[in-house]
């Protein structure tokens, strides 16, 4: 054993990282000999890179003139709401992004979370009904069931980190009025078993697409498979304007509803002619009007998604090939690769002890690394572990059944587990050749000195 292998291993070991169960088994492997030998940099070693590569929000980096021209339209128009006129830039933006991913309807409001709340009150989601949701997501999925007066149900994700559809079965009651589908950082959730299971119980599916604006499954955009789905545009999504939110459905009752509980009740043209003076009495309701601002930015942004998304695909593609026949690696999971956003590069590195080296080893090789992001582990939150809600005769946890669920770690270890196993690299739609070469040398680098 030469000096620089001998001290790697001391390194290694005494971060218990080699020995008895060792991080992945294919020591001598000969595709890897070259490298097998170089010093980490977390060791002192030469880092791949001198500055840190990271990736940065995508929709602004492709902020030109297109949006520009669509915002000064609306200043010197003088109308930044959108009913007041005619030529709505919220309108158009609604037109199109429903022909794109090919939907009856799209419906624009303020943020992804005020989509979601929105899909609620079109889903009659209320008190006494329950609401099924990965462990793993962001708050907005919860809360809106909560603000709805409703119960949220916890389901363990598998290793898409999306929602585990073998897990969903055995938590649906009488009471189970939806499923949210979250497809998230980038990966589709598995929806041909989801919709299966949701169709035999008479269940309504959410899709949630705020982190998978522009991915499909099989074919169809995300969005347009469910019964209704809901987008962000807040500034880390593929698309953005900072913030601001969709509707999608192709159900009629459906988008009055939300179209009357997103503006006081109201239906206004050209909604009442095309719903034929529409179908519903308006209720207690909500105002999340989008402004002409954010719509004439969502127009122009939207003209470059499907950019956007064929240079994640194609950086992330590059980057799986360039370590895939590192012995034993394990990636994330996705039920359908054509259609994944590719947003990053997840490995499987066993264990948090060992993620969190491999993230640190990455981060001193100058390329940016991180675990899962973008989401929480729900139950485990301590607000949501004591059910603290707006009002404490709530009625969400007040009933038999709402005092019976119990959230906490203890609900959901195989989601704890998967979330701190898997680490990578965020991919950027504007990331070099040279960019996806230091990434693809720093992982090989770092992973075959883990196995030394």
């Amino acid at each position: 054993m030469t000096g620089t292998t001998k001290s790697r291993r001391q390194f290694l070991k005494s971060m218990g990282l080699v020995g008895a169960g060792a991080f992945w088994v294919a020591r001598g492997s000969s595709a890897l000999a070259g490298s097998s030998r170089e010093k980490l940099a977390i060791e002192g070693g030469e880092p791949v890179r001198k500055s840190m590569l990271s990736s940065r929000p995508y929709g602004p980096q492709f902020y030109d003139d297109v949006e520009k021209k669509e915002l000064i339209e609306v200043l010197e128009s003088r109308n930044p709401f959108r009913w007041w006129h005619g030529n709505s830039k919220v309108l158009q933006f609604e037109q199109a992004y429903a022909k794109h991913i090919g939907v009856k309807h799209a419906l624009g409001v303020t943020s992804g979370t005020t989509a979601l709340l929105t899909a609620m009150a079109a889903l009659e989601v209320g008190p006494g009904d329950e609401v099924i949701l990965p462990a793993w997501t962001w708050y907005a999925d919860y809360d809106v069931i909560v603000l709805a007066g409703a119960l949220p149900v916890f389901v363990e994700i598998d290793e898409s980190f999306n929602i585990d559809p073998t897990a969903i079965a055995e938590k649906i009651t009488p009471r189970t009025k939806a499923i949210i589908a979250v497809h998230l950082q980038g990966t589709p959730a598995d929806m041909d078993p989801i919709m299966d299971l949701a169709r035999k119980h008479g269940i309504r599916v959410v899709e949630d697409c705020a982190q998978c604006c522009g991915g499909k499954y099989k074919g169809k955009y995300v969005g347009a498979i469910g019964d209704i789905g809901i987008n962000s545009f807040q500034l880390s999504k593929t698309i953005t304007s900072g913030e601001g939110g969709a509707v999608t459905t192709n159900d009629d009752t459906l988008f009055e509803r939300a179209m009357r509980f997103h503006d006081v009740g109201s239906l206004r043209s050209p909604y009442t002619e095309a719903l034929k003076g529409g179908l519903l009495s308006g209720f207690a309701s909500c105002n999340f009007r989008m402004n002409e601002f954010t719509g004439a930015v969502l127009k122009a942004q939207l003209q470059k998604l499907e950019t956007i998304c064929e240079r994640l695909r194609r950086n992330a593609r590059i980057v799986r090939e360039g370590i895939a026949d590192l012995p034993g690696i394990k990636l994330r999971k996705t039920p359908d690769p054509e259609g994944d956003l590719g947003v990053g590069v997840f490995i499987d590195c066993g264990n948090r002890q060992r993620r969190d080296f491999f993230l640190r080893a990455l981060r001193a090789e100058g390329v940016a690394a991180s675990g899962p992001s973008g989401s929480v582990i729900l139950p485990a939150d301590p607000r949501i572990e004591r059910k603290a809600t707006v009002h404490p005769d709530w009625p969400s946890f007040n009933s038999p059944r709402g005092r019976e669920i119990q959230y906490g770690a203890s609900s959901c270890p195989k989601t704890i587990d998967i979330i701190g196993r898997f680490g990578g690299v965020l991919m950027d739609p504007n990331f070099s050749d040279q960019d996806l070469n230091d990434i693809i040398r720093a992982i090989r680098k770092v992973y075959t000195a883990m196995q030394s």
